[in-house]
C-alpha cells in the first residue's frame, strides 16, 4: 500500500517500484515501528485528535500485529507495500477500518522512520553490549586458568619479554571494555525523539513531545526538526564503535590462528569450532577465528558505505537515506555472531603450557633481565645494553641460550658478570621483578582479573 499517491496521475514503473521499495530491508524495524505508533497514537490523543475509545482500539489492534510480528518466524510480506510503515498501516486499516488512517495525523515518514531506527539502534547496542560482556567474561575466565602458565610476549612479530599468558588475554579484555564503553557513549546520541518533527519543519499539532519520549524510554526530544528528520550521526557513530570492536576481534583472531599454528603449537582450538580439509585428511583449521578475522572488513564496509551516502545530503531528508538501514543491521548482525562465536572459541581453547613456555625461553627474550642486572651492578642502561648485545650475539655463534653459556664466557664479555646472574635469567625471576599494577608478575595479574570481574559487575 503506497501512503501517497493523490498528486500523481499514472502508478509507478515497476522497475522503479523494485529500486523503491525499501520492505525487505527495513521490515526488521517492524516492531520498532509498532512501539512508535503506540505513541502516536498516545500523543494525538492528548492532543486531541483521537478520542478515548479510539485510543483504546487503535492500542489494541497495534499490539495484537506486535504479538503477531514477534511471534512470527518471517513477515508475510506483500509486494503491494512500499516499506514496513505501510505494511503495518495496512495490516492497521484492516483490523479497525477508517480509524487506521487517523493515526498518521501530524507525523510524517521522516519523523517515523528516525524514531523506529533509534529504537532499533537503541535495542541493538544493549544486545551487543550483552554480549561484550560474555566474551570478556570468557577473556577473563581464560586468564584465571592460565594465570600461571609463561609464555613469550611479541614486538614486531619476533619473541620479545615472557609473560603471563593471562596478560595477554587480559589485554583483549581491555581493548573489549573499551569497545563497550564506546558503545555505551553511543547510545546517549541514540537515545534522542526525533517524533514530532514532521517532514522536517515540526508539526502542527501541539503534542507534548517530552512525553513522547518517556513513553519511548528515550531520554529527551531532539532539539531542531530539520537536524532530526536528516541527522544520521548516531547510526555512524555506531557503526564507528562497531568496526573499532571488529578490529579487535580481529587482532585477537589473528593472534589465535597463528598460536594454533604448527610453528606455535601454543594453543589448541576444540573440534567444535574448527573445520578440516576435503583433500587433506590431516588438517584441523581455524576456521572460526578466520571467519572473525573476515567479518571485520564486511563490518567496516558499513562504515565507509553509509559515511560515503550521507556526506553530500543537504538538508533535510532525502531518499539517499533509505541506505541507512542495511549496514547498520548488517553490521549488527555480524558483530553479534562474532561475539559469540569468540565466547565458544575461548571457552573451549586448550593452552598447551609446555609449548608456551619454551617459546619464552626461546629467542633470547630474557636479554632485558639481563641487561637490568648488569644495571644493579652501577652500568649505564645503554652499555649494559651493548654488552648483552655482544652476549646475544656470542650464544647465537654457540647455537646456545644465554642461561646455558657457562659462566667464564659471560665473563670473557664483561668481567662484571658473576655467578648471580643465573638467578636472573631464570623466567620465574624476570616476572616476579614486574610486579607493579599493570605488568606481568603473577600477583600483579591476579590482581588485574579480580578488577576486571569487579568493573564486569
Amino acid at each position: 500500500m503506497a501512503l501517497w499517491g493523490g498528486r500523481f496521475e499514472t502508478k509507478p514503473d515497476e522497475l522503479f517500484k523494485q529500486f523503491n521499495d525499501s520492505l525487505p530491508v527495513d521490515a526488521a524495524l517492524a516492531l520498532q515501528d509498532i512501539e512508535g505508533s503506540i505513541a502516536w497514537a498516545k500523543a494525538i490523543h492528548r492532543a486531541g485528535v483521537l478520542n478515548a475509545e479510539e485510543l483504546a482500539k487503535l492500542s489494541s489492534a497495534l499490539s495484537s500485529l506486535k504479538s503477531e510480528i514477534a511471534n512470527a518466524p518471517a513477515l508475510p510480506l506483500s509486494s503491494s507495500d512500499e516499506d514496513i510503515h505501510s505494511y503495518i498501516e495496512r495490516r492497521l486499516i484492516e483490523a479497525v477500518g477508517d480509524l487506521g488512517k487517523k493515526l498518521h495525523t501530524g507525523r510524517s515518514r521522516n519523523d517515523q522512520v528516525a524514531t523506529d531506527f533509534r529504537l532499533y539502534a537503541r535495542a541493538q547496542i544493549d544486545a551487543r553490549l550483552l554480549e561484550m560482556k560474555e566474551a570478556r567474561r570468557a577473556l577473563i575466565d581464560l586468564a584465571e586458568c592460565t594465570k600461571s602458565i609463561v609464555t613469550s610476549g611479541y614486538t614486531h612479530m619476533q619473541r620479545a619479554q615472557p609473560i603471563l599468558f593471562a596478560h595477554w588475554a587480559l589485554a583483549y579484555q581491555e581493548m573489549l571494555e573499551r569497545d563497550a564503553a564506546r558503545l555505551l557513549d553511543a547510545r546517549k546520541r541514540v537515545n534522542l525523539s526525533p517524533l514530532g518533527s514532521g517532514a522536517l519543519a515540526g508539526t502542527t499539532y501541539q503534542v507534548d513531545r517530552e512525553q513522547i519520549a518517556k513513553d519511548l524510554g528515550f531520554d529527551a526530544p531532539t532539539r531542531n526538526s530539520l537536524d532530526a528528520t536528516s541527522d544520521r550521526d548516531f547510526v555512524l557513530e555506531t557503526l564507528s564503535a562497531n568496526s573499532i570492536a571488529a578490529l579487535h576481534l580481529s587482532r585477537l583472531a589473528e593472534d589465535l590462528i597463528l598460536f594454533a599454528s604448527q610453528e606455535f603449537a601454543i594453543v589448541e582450538m576444540h573440534d567444535s569450532v574448527s573445520s578440516g580439509s576435503s583433500l587433506m585428511p590431516q588438517k584441523k583449521n581455524p576456521d572460526a577465528c578466520e571467519l572473525i578475522r573476515g567479518k571485520a572488513g564486511r563490518i567496516f564496509g558499513a562504515f565507509a558505505s553509509l559515511a560515503m551516502t550521507v556526506k553530500g545530503l543537504p538538508l533535510a531528508y532525502n531518499k539517499d537515506l533509505q541506505e541507512d538501514k542495511e549496514p547498520l543491521i548488517d553490521s549488527m548482525q555480524q558483530l553479534s555472531m562474532c561475539l559469540r562465536v569468540l565466547v565458544r572459541v575461548l571457552d573451549t581453547l586448550k593452552v598447551r603450557e609446555d609449548c608456551a613456555r619454551n617459546s619464552a625461553l626461546g629467542g633470547y627474550a630474557n636479554a632485558t633481565e639481563l641487561a637490568d642486572y648488569l644495571v644493579g651492578k652501577g652500568i649505564p642502561f645503554r652499555d649494559a645494553h651493548d654488552i648483552v648485545g655482544k652476549l646475544v650475539r656470542h650464544a647465537i655463534d654457540k647455537s646456545k641460550r644465554l642461561e646455558d653459556l657457562p659462566l667464564a664466557e659471560l665473563q670473557s664479555i664483561d668481567k662484571r658478570i658473576d655467578a648471580g646472574v643465573f638467578k636472573s635469567l631464570e623466567l620465574e625471576t624476570g616476572l616476579a621483578r614486574r610486579e607493579i599494577p599493570g605488568g606481568t608478575g603473577p600477583k600483579a595479574v591476579a590482581d588485574a582479573i579480580l578488577q576486571a570481574r569487579v568493573r564486569l559487575g
